[in-house]
């Protein structure tokens, strides 16, 4: 109803002077009036969605009662306000029957002059608040099915009570959805019993899981009410795309610490492969046989020495399927060796303080990806002629046992204006020469280990320098295997 018409009201009668008197009433109160003397008028009228029906139970041709009933039977004009009147139809059965078949008041001859006024306009005030409801949630409604995200409704006792467009077809190729299923066993079959996913504690709760070629990503949250309900809210996004995203970003990380590593690891195996080659020249001109044996002995510890840093570089870029159970001091030791060359060619003493730790369940080849990275930056950033210290320790965090790792370089620091960055994706101090992704990627990859990283910094003089710490638990929860390209 526009602010700037005066409101439609119908007066449906079949007796001339109570349409007159209560036409008379309303013109004076501001409304614009309309007459109709019988049922059949007044229905047709009625479609051309006048604000009110003013109508009389005792009709010429049908009752008041079976009219209220068509309008209110009718989705078009359903929502009309309809005030029923009678001179005969005065006792509470009447009333009753009349609010009982759709009429939203009830007024008996004779009629207070205010009284119809005031009830006319009370019935109008809730007709506009019923109508900006509707509008509200049609608009909600809409908003709900145009999210990308599948979400859906559960009452207190876990029932489905609504879901949109997207959480039916995320969910549609697998099963079926009625309104009162029980979502916990829902979430069950969709996300496999080994998952274990509970919403009886009424927490929030996430977790990711594939279906077919999708990567999911589930999340439960209670809503806010102020009675003591808990009804919930399932989110069910398509996080496959983003998956194949940090996959590939991850796999360029990689790929670009392994070629950093390339001239290193090309000195490393050269130096052996001229001795090796010097070593057997010199054992087939040589006529000694205690001679020849010497230096084949030598060639032998050569090769085996090409061997180790051929593993070491296959260990550095591959990585297993599922986690496993690591010797986290082990791997250190092989990604500290691969990269004392490079601390070599920037005059850096790169050492290891080593002591017993916590096997972990994890990816070695994440691992291996983390750790160079942070060994790498902070070759990078010691100055010549210093140290670069590597220390693992086992710990205890939060209640949780495990191994610490630290990298300590005696660099500038981290500039204060760039510390709350370092960890976004395509971040860099190193203009062209960083791709941005090392420490996002590396974070990436501890958190999915359920493990943490951090730093401190200093910019002081005579004490500066930087310090990465790793903290993995003794033991992963998480055993969901590595996401590779589907």
């Amino acid at each position: 109803m526009s602010e700037d018409r005066r409101p439609r009201v119908l007066i449906v009668d079949d007796r001339e002077e109570n349409r007159y008197v209560l036409w008379r009433s309303l013109e004076k109160a501001g409304f614009a009036c309309e007459q109709s003397s019988t049922g059949i008028e007044a229905l047709a009228i009625a479609q051309t969605l006048p604000d009110l029906i003013i109508l009389d139970v005792h009709l010429p041709d049908i009752s008041g009662y079976e009219v209220c009933q068509r309008i209110k039977q009718d989705p078009r004009i359903a929502a009309i306000s309809v005030l029923q009147i009678s001179a005969s139809f005065v006792s509470s059965e009447d009333r009753a029957r009349a609010l009982e078949g759709g009429a939203d008041g009830y007024l008996t001859h004779p009629i207070d002059r205010l009284v119809l006024v005031a009830t006319v306009r009370s019935l109008l005030r809730l007709r506009k608040a019923e109508a900006i409801a509707r509008r509200s949630a049609e608009h909600w409604q809409a908003t709900f099915d145009a999210l990308t995200e599948g979400l859906a409704l559960v009452d207190p006792e876990n029932r489905l009570v609504r879901w949109n467009e997207a959480f039916s077809q995320i969910v549609g190729e697998l099963v079926s959805l009625h309104v009162g299923d029980d979502a916990e066993e829902l979430m069950r079959r969709l996300m496999g019993g080994e998952h274990g996913f509970s919403l009886a504690d009424g927490q929030r709760r996430s977790a990711e899981f594939s279906i077919g070629r999708k990567s999911l990503q589930l999340s439960v949250s209670p809503i806010a009410s102020n009675d003591a309900s808990e009804d919930r809210i399932i989110i069910l996004a398509d996080v496959t795309d983003r998956k194949l995203a940090e996959y590939a970003l991850r796999t360029a990380e990689k790929l670009a610490a392994t070629g950093k590593l390339a001239n290193a690891i090309a000195h490393e195996i050269n130096n052996p492969l001229e001795a090796l080659t010097n070593l057997i020249y010199l054992a087939g001109r040589s006529s000694s046989v205690s001679d020849v044996r010497d230096l084949l002995n030598r060639a032998e510890t050569e090769l085996a020495r090409i061997t180790r840093i051929t593993k070491q570089s296959l260990a550095f870029h591959r990585d297993s399927q599922i986690p496993v159970a690591l010797d986290l001091g082990d791997l250190i030791t092989d990604i500290v060796e691969l990269f004392q060359r490079v601390a070599a060619g920037h005059r850096v003493r790169l050492v290891y303080d080593r002591r017993p730790s916590p096997a972990v369940c994890a990816y070695p080849g994440q691992l291996s990806q983390v750790f160079g990275n942070l060994i790498r930056n902070a070759i990078e950033a010691a100055p010549p002629e210093s140290s670069v210290l590597v220390r693992l320790r086992s710990v205890t965090r939060n209640r949780r046992e495990g191994a610490s790792v630290t990298i300590v370089d005696r660099g500038l620091g981290i500039p204060s204006d760039i510390r709350k960055n370092i960890f976004d994706p395509f971040f860099t101090t190193k203009d062209l020469k960083g791709s941005g992704l090392g420490l996002w990627v590396s974070r990436s990859l501890i958190l999915r280990h359920e493990g943490t990283i951090s730093f401190r910094t200093s910019e002081r003089a005579g004490k500066s320098g930087t310090l990465f710490e790793v903290f993995l638990p003794a033991r992963v929860v998480s055993s969901t295997r590595e996401d590779h390209p589907l």
